[in-house]
């Protein structure tokens, strides 16, 4: 019987990866392909010009990459910091107003991006936003919160306070029982938590667009008009350099989360 479960997880596992790789080997290889028109199993023409078309903007193209994992990155890391603050809040303490509070923070969740998107534009237009990084910054970030807070809330709940209160018994003050105790033990869901934030930041275009103005230029910016265009072997070059950034982000934040684990384990003292 049980041999028969580790086939099924195995055959399931093994249909997930099919799903998950099939697509990326089509995006290899439509970046050598100039024409694969259907029915035909293989391309009638292979071609370097969309490899090369990229290679040649190298100039802008790097600027854009730099611009768009900043400001992923800003907001990912500002989703986990307030989402972590929000969760222990949420989980840890009683207060009037939680429930509605709990339902705005959702609120991203419940409106469509696009009347988000131009809600948001009005009262930047008028706070000055409005064309700004600074602005799609805060937009994402409003975009990216409910994301993080779902994740760390679970992760607190796990966590619980008991420990804490165990080393504040034992003469800890409250931030050292938090950074001692707590953190080290939500460092895997807030890595879960970074990396949600990020992608969610990383792959958009329209509230970009809407709240750029066209100024920001980000990665989502370049690539959107070559998928809508039809121009598939630049757009797939443009989704294998997007999924390549996207995994070398992961890894270092992996390796970061890692190495805090490791230096700062569980010290009641």
């Amino acid at each position: 019987m049980i041999g028969e479960r580790n086939k099924i997880v195995l055959l399931i596992l093994f249909i997930m990866s099919l799903i998950i790789l099939i697509p990326i080997l089509i995006l290899i290889v439509w970046t050598f392909t100039e024409r694969w028109s259907w029915p035909s199993l293989i391309p009638q023409v292979f071609s370097l010009r969309a490899s090369k078309d990229i290679i040649g903007r190298t100039s802008q193209f790097i600027p854009i990459v730099y611009s768009s994992v900043f400001i992923s990155l800003v907001v990912a890391g500002l989703s986990v910091i307030i989402g972590t603050m929000t969760a222990r809040a949420f989980v840890l303490y009683e207060f009037k107003g939680k429930k509605i509070l709990y339902f705005l923070s959702m609120i991203p969740f419940v409106i469509p991006t696009t009347i988000f998107a131009l809600g948001l534009q009005i009262v930047f237009i008028k706070s000055g936003f409005s064309n700004t990084m600074f602005g799609v910054i805060i937009a994402h970030l409003v975009y990216s919160l409910p994301y993080a807070i779902i994740l760390l809330i679970d992760g607190v709940k796990a966590v619980g306070k008991s420990l804490e209160e165990q080393a504040r018994v034992l003469g800890a003050t409250p931030m050292k029982a938090f950074r001692k105790v707590s953190l080290p033990l939500l460092v895997p869901v807030m890595l879960s938590a970074f990396s949600m934030s990020y992608i969610v930041s990383f792959s958009q275009y329209f509230l970009t667009l809407i709240i750029g103005g066209g100024k920001v230029k980000t990665f989502a910016i370049v690539m959107f008009p070559y998928l809508q265009g039809g121009t598939r072997n630049i757009a797939s070059v443009y989704s294998l350099v997007f999924l390549i950034i996207t995994i070398i982000v992961f890894i270092l934040s992996k390796l970061i989360a890692d190495k805090y684990s490791k230096n700062y384990s569980i010290n009641y003292y």
